[in-house]
């Protein structure tokens, strides 16, 4: 059996003093996509966090593609959505991807063509705090595009979303495992992933 990609063992998140969860295991192979569920607080978010290096679970070992997380690769491979969106309201819909780009590896979709998805073209020099709330989720969409990333990481991705944005987020989530990524999210929302095997972990 090949070896999973995104492997969590034994891991353990404590805070103030109440443990958020213990012993958690997961395996994660190229195009599956982990679910995180729960009521707030259960910890949905703080394993987020230790999956993106912010902080250490307190018990447990992350490995990716066999080995730790804390190593100059892993960070080139993952990119974090969560609920700001990770987009700067003082530039433009164009200068925050280029800076986007330009900070990471190129991805598949250039610039204009990441906007077509999203369906933000014509947006190029829009200042992104003159954007509505749903049009800056799906700018930090357009984001993932033009980035090659292999492990997407999205704290409630259909926050402030109609249903064609959420049926869009779907499809671009589906095609990102069927080109070989993973993905590890949050949603309250009921998944539609077509074609995805989808684990889910519930909190509790």
């Amino acid at each position: 059996m090949t070896s999973p990609v995104l492997q969590g063992i034994g891991l353990s998140c404590i805070r103030d003093d109440r443990v958020l969860f213990a012993d958690l295991v997961f395996a994660l192979q190229a195009g599956q996509a982990l679910l995180l569920e729960g009521q707030n607080g259960s910890g949905k978010t703080s394993l987020l966090r230790i999956l993106c290096g912010f902080r250490e679970a307190d018990a447990g070992t992350i490995l990716w593609c066999g080995t730790g997380i804390n190593d100059s690769q892993y960070r080139a491979d993952m990119a974090y959505v969560g609920h700001l969106d990770g987009i700067k309201k003082e530039l433009t819909v164009l200068e925050n991807l280029s800076f986007a780009v330009a900070l990471g590896q190129s991805g598949l979709h250039a610039i204009a063509d990441a906007l077509a998805r999203v369906q933000l073209s014509g947006y190029d020099d829009m200042p992104v705090q003159a954007l509505s709330a749903g049009q800056k989720r799906r700018l930090s969409l357009a984001r993932l595009l033009v980035t090659q990333n292999r492990l997407w990481i999205l704290d409630e991705p259909f926050t402030s979303l109609d249903k064609q944005g959420i049926k869009l987020t779907e499809t671009l989530m589906a095609e990102h495992c069927a080109g070989g990524g993973l993905i590890v999210l949050t949603s309250h929302h009921d998944l539609n992933l077509q074609g995805v095997a989808v684990q889910r972990i519930h909190l509790s």
